[in-house]
């Protein structure tokens, strides 16, 4: 059952081997753009082996299920990350890093998967379930409502905006509720779509493209997951401990650390699995990975480490900077209008891209 193949055995090692550098690199305080790159390195590496293990874990389940595993389990670099910022005070780089991810997610990934998918198609348009993006785009916008609210709020100065802190808890718990209440119905409805027309759901996602049965066991699986969430929470200390001075010698922004370099690396499961997918033309699956991602981490993940902070040196609130809200607002719109339709095209894709990046030039200038 256990059949790695000799690349990702290779793999497998040399993130070890860099993980362990990063160790070596924190505690003997190497210089800090070294130290900071190796950790990053550790940090991009270890979401790999965690959305490895996790889409071998998945070929048992639906589209939407395997979808749900690589979000939940790829999110745990980035968890961390922004956990160990605000418990050493760095609240922007906690904000964006959050925030961050969002954009990566529903700008940058998903446009490249849209490339990828339909230029793989014969008639250069990518089609896929209809459900997820409308539920994404709603859950987002639930979000988006909370952050913008504040925004107003704080920026008229009116008697609400000196309760930052007890809106933003009201406002996690309430999009924790909704959260549970999309995410039950919609795994339900995804284990018994296969069933209900009598196929498993290994059929059902062939129907796609071709799906390769589990190559790894049960307890290869657990242990290799269970290993790279350890060693992601000690990565990602040590990448927190080298950002700063990372950043102060080359230059940039702790903005565009968070919402560019933290984005990328934490989200690069996302990145690497939706694009792999996308490429085999299990169009579904794809969109899948990267939606469920954009609604854990706006309506789950966000919310969570709100509270979560609470317990922290520093308080995480939906309070962002203007242009974030703003940001935020037109990416909720943006991809509502190009996945609503259940297609899209290569156009589309790069247009989303597009506008990540102008995004990430902005954060250049903080």
């Amino acid at each position: 059952m256990n059949r790695l193949t000799s690349l990702e055995r290779s793999l497998l090692v040399l993130i070890g081997v860099w993980a362990a550098l990063a160790g070596i690199a924190n505690y003997q305080v190497w210089p800090a753009i070294p130290r900071f790159l190796i950790a990053t390195l550790a940090l991009a590496g270890l979401a790999w082996v965690v959305s490895f293990a996790t889409e071998q874990l998945g070929e048992r389940f639906g589209p939407g299920v395997t979808g749900m595993l690589q979000s939940t389990l790829g999110n745990l670099p980035e968890l961390f990350v922004v956990v160990f910022a605000l418990q050493k005070a760095e609240l922007v780089v906690a904000q964006t890093a959050i925030v961050g991810s969002i954009f990566a997610n529903a700008l940058l990934v998903l446009g490249l998967v849209i490339v990828v998918g339909a230029r793989r198609s014969p008639d250069g348009i990518m089609r896929f379930s209809h459900r997820l993006p409308r539920d994404t785009a709603t859950l987002l916008q639930v979000t988006v409502f909370i952050i913008v609210l504040l925004g107003l709020s704080l920026g008229s100065h009116d008697p609400a905006s000196h309760h930052v802190q007890a809106i933003s808890i009201v406002g996690a718990v309430c999009l924790l509720v909704v959260y549970m209440a999309w995410v039950i119905p919609y795994l339900r409805a995804d284990a018994a779509a296969g069933s209900d027309k009598g196929v498993s759901a290994q059929q059902a996602v062939g129907e796609e493209g071709h799906r390769d049965r589990p190559r790894l066991g049960l307890g290869l699986n657990l242990a290799l997951l269970c290993l790279a969430g350890a060693a992601s929470a000690f990565v990602s200390d040590w990448f927190v401990n080298g950002l700063k001075p990372a950043i102060v010698q080359l230059h940039i922004s702790q903005a565009f650390a968070g919402l560019v370099i933290v984005a990328i690396a934490g989200n690069a499961v996302e990145n690497t699995a939706g694009l792999v997918l996308a490429y085999k033309g299990r169009s579904d699956l794809a969109i899948s990975v990267v939606k469920n991602s954009v609604a854990q981490i706006a309506a789950f993940l966000f919310p969570v480490l709100v509270l979560i902070s609470l317990a922290l040196n520093t308080a995480l609130t939906f309070s962002l900077a203007p242009v974030y809200i703003g940001a935020l607002a037109l990416t909720a719109l943006a991809i509502w209008q190009v996945t609503s339709d259940g297609e899209a095209a290569a156009y589309e894709g790069w247009a989303l891209v597009a506008l990540y990046v102008v995004l990430g030039t902005l954060t250049l200038y903080e």
